[in-house]
């Protein structure tokens, strides 16, 4: 079982990663992931009540919150989500104006005579120090409890034996405010007695500057990174705003609007031109132009009549209709997609489990180095102050957040920006397994072709009328949901509408591969390929090379047998889609090598193959051997898409490292894959590929960034350049931890403006 938690508390990587270990440990749990953008955690685990409530427990012994999200607040996940991400900006802006205004005259206080500023006449000299301390301490002290949250989350988590981002800017800034408290004692003190040589040098020594600024400045860097992470949402925003607000349904004989979600399955609902469909249904009465480029991303707008489905979210520019309500609430397409969304924005990449690694141990580790810092400059310094100031520098200087932002921003930009482009990825280990295919196997059937066929050629065999061969070809193919038996159905309607009309249709199969065996008034009828009439015996010589001759054409040969007689061939014609053949090149562009597959026989393989330069083609091919072909390339070493729409491609696409479903295919090959292109355009195969190339090159320099600027940042934080006239300020280093988190957010919004190539 599945369920989402709501999780409190966490501020940095090394939250998230102590989050995800507690939970992990509860037994029954299978798998735990949290998210730190989202506050959020998904849980796999045995279904009992009590693994929540053990899993609940866990976490708050951790020194955090987890809550099950509801039904209804799930419901609404996503725009809590967006709430909170204001909140989390309006608090951090709170913070940062107070900090602000009490840190400017603080740090001239303080910094004021080494810079040659001019000082108060009441702080300056001899007589002022005393005045000049207390002074400081009163403007410090309201910044350290405008920040408190630093202090309860950092020394509640260090108490937990989970120490986090916050325990190190806790612990840093609270000694420094703490050393100066001491020292402004030792101020008092010293001028009872008047030793003026003594308060001037605690004078010099006190830090509530660096504990304000470090404050301040972490501050100044959180409100950024709260500000870019909110940014990183914007795609699943645009897309909750397509949704409209109300709609004009019919109730009781009269029209009434109502909220959209109030809407029930089965209302007619009333749609006039220039307004959003609400929900998905079909149209009762009337028609319009509805532009779908919301969901299907084509810019043409589309006549729906009586009997078309619409799509909610979708607008009718002109005309009226009135529709029957078909999927509302949580069920349309619109939300389905963006749940997609949401679930990928969820899902870790594989290579975060690096960086998780890396921040389950980061926090502590670094608590080690300031203490080791701490006791070298002892020994070597014998100063305290020097001691206590490489300390403070290592502590707030240390940026778990870089390596725990690193990826998950960079994943909901990019999912985000497929979604936009009408891809939806719908977890992270497919948008990162992407940038390494080398081969893409593409479905012939509504992949590279339009997947609505049409009847060509009518072939009759001696002695068979066309009455003969419609009759049991329409008898047999409604029967049928494969697209070469819509064409021959809607030929018939064409030529002779209602001339199986009464037919009695009995023990219908299909013969996978092969085509189809039924009764039609008593007698056995066929209808398929060469290879199933030679399998019963049917003799097909009088009309085979006229149906060769349809092949090599690309047009697919369909023979029909009664009693074991054959009774004629259909030609049909499938039209390559006209974006096939891009889509090859550019996939050939980026080295990857194409295969074709297809059930349809060899030579109308070919031809299709020869009309888009597949490089190779497997035809005649069934379901199972489909999946056969996708496993022995990835046993050859090869890095596999599979990409089909239809029920016989699903096991494939299950197969295969990236399966890439077809937007208006089969509910079954989209569920079977890990993206799905609305769009139906097989060149954003490429697309698709090109994003995660894209994604995971941002990734990269992330944790680069976050890698480097550790080890580099933290060894001068020690002080280990000193000898070179190098040292660092711990303010310096609170303002360079703040930054580096923004910096790694702000190289993942750069996502924000990828485009595909053309």
């Amino acid at each position: 079982m599945k369920e989402t938690f709501d999780i409190t508390g966490m501020t940095c990587a090394a939250c998230s990663a102590r989050v995800q270990k507690a939970a992990g440990e509860v037994s029954g749990v299978s798998e735990a992931n949290v998210n730190l953008l989202k506050n959020s955690m998904e849980l796999v685990y045995d279904g009992n009540p009590q693994t929540v409530e053990a899993v609940c427990a866990a976490i708050d012994k951790a020194g955090y919150g987890a809550r099950p999200r509801t039904k209804a607040a799930a419901a609404s996940s996503d725009t809590g989500t967006f709430d909170a991400t204001q909140l989390a900006i309006n608090e951090k802006r709170r913070q940062l104006i107070v900090s602000a205004i009490l840190s400017v005259p603080l740090f001239y206080i303080a910094m004021g005579p080494m810079f040659g500023w001019p000082e108060l006449p009441i702080l300056a000299g001899m007589e002022g120090m005393m005045a000049n301390a207390l002074t400081q301490l009163l403007l410090c002290f309201p910044i350290l409890f405008v920040n408190r949250h630093y202090f309860i989350s950092g020394f509640k988590t260090l108490l937990h034996g989970s120490p986090n981002m916050d325990s190190l800017i806790a612990i840093g800034s609270a000694a420094s405010a703490a050393y100066s408290i001491v020292g402004t004692y030792r101020i008092a003190l010293a001028m009872g007695v008047s030793d003026f040589e003594t308060a001037h040098e605690a004078l010099h020594g006190l830090y509530f500057d660096s504990a304000g600024m470090i404050l301040t400045l972490i501050t100044l860097g959180k409100y950024f990174e709260a500000r870019a992470k909110g940014r990183t949402t914007s795609a699943i925003t645009a897309l909750m705003d397509l949704a409209p607000k109300t709609a004009t349904v019919v109730r009781d004989g009269a029209e009434v609007v109502v909220p959209s979600e109030d809407v029930q399955v089965g209302e007619r609902v009333i749609v006039r031109a220039g307004e959003s469909i609400p929900v998905d249904g079909v149209v009762l009465e009337g028609s319009a132009l509805v532009d779908e480029s919301a969901i299907t991303g084509e810019s043409v707008p589309v006549e729906k009549t009586v009997g078309d489905r619409v799509t909610g979210a979708t607008v009718s520019n002109s005309g009226w209709f009135a529709m029957e309500a078909r999927a509302v609430g949580d069920d349309t397409t619109l939300a389905g997609i963006i749940r997609l969304v949401d679930e990928a924005t969820g899902s870790k990449a594989p290579i975060q489990r690096q960086a998780d690694a890396i921040a389950g141990v980061f926090v502590p580790v670094v608590l080690g180095v300031a203490a080791f810092t701490f006791v070298l400059w002892m020994v070597l310094a014998k100063d305290f102050s020097v001691a206590l100031t490489h300390a403070i520098s290592v502590l707030v200087i240390s940026c778990p957040c870089a390596l725990g932002l690193a990826t998950p921003t960079a994943i909901m930009v990019g999912t985000g920006r497929g979604a936009a482009n009408g891809i939806l990825i719908k977890d992270a280990e497919a948008l990162e397994t992407a940038c390494k295919l080398n081969t893409v196997v593409l479905d012939k059937t509504g992949t590279v072709t339009e997947g609505s066929p049409r009847v060509t050629d009518v072939l009759l065999a001696s002695g068979i009328t066309d009455v003969e061969l419609l009759f049991d070809a329409a008898a047999m193919e409604r029967k049928s949901e494969h697209p070469l038996a819509h064409a021959i159905c809607a030929y018939v309607d064409e030529q002779a509408p209602g001339i199986d009309a009464g037919a009695q249709v009995t023990a219908f199969g299909q013969i996978a591969g092969g085509g189809l065996v039924a009764y039609v008034d008593g007698k056995k009828v066929l209808a398929g390929n060469a290879g199933l009439m030679t399998k019963h015996g049917v003799d097909i010589s009088e009309l085979s090379q006229q149906a060769e001759a349809l092949a090599d054409e690309a047009r697919t040969p369909l023979y029909f047998a009664r009693s074991g007689k054959l009774l004629g061939v259909f030609g049909v014609a499938d039209a390559l889609k006209p974006t096939s053949t891009d889509a090859i090149a550019r996939l050939r562009d980026m080295g990857i090598r194409t295969v074709m597959l297809t059930g349809d026989q060899e030579r109308t393989a070919q031809v299709i193959a020869a009309a888009c330069g597949v490089d190779e083609v497997v035809a005649g091919v069934l379901p199972a051997q489909k999946e056969e072909k996708v496993r022995q390339l990835q046993q050859a070493g090869e890095c596999v898409a599979m990409v089909g729409d239809g029920i016989n491609d699903a096991p494939a696409l299950a197969r295969a490292d990236v399966g890439i479903a077809i937007g208006a295919g089969t509910d079954v090959a989209i569920s079977s894959a890990d993206i799905v292109l609305m769009h139906s355009d097989p060149r954003d195969v490429a697309t698709a590929i090109e994003l995660s190339q894209a994604t995971m090159r941002t990734i990269r320099q992330n944790l680069f960034w976050a890698l480097f600027y550790n080890a580099i940042c933290i060894p001068v934080a020690m002080g280990l350049l000193s000898p070179f006239g190098i040292t660092l300020n711990p303010m310096i280093g609170a303002a360079a931890m703040g930054f580096s988190s923004v910096f790694v957010v702000s190289n993942a919004l750069r996502l924000r403006t990828w485009k595909p190539s053309e």
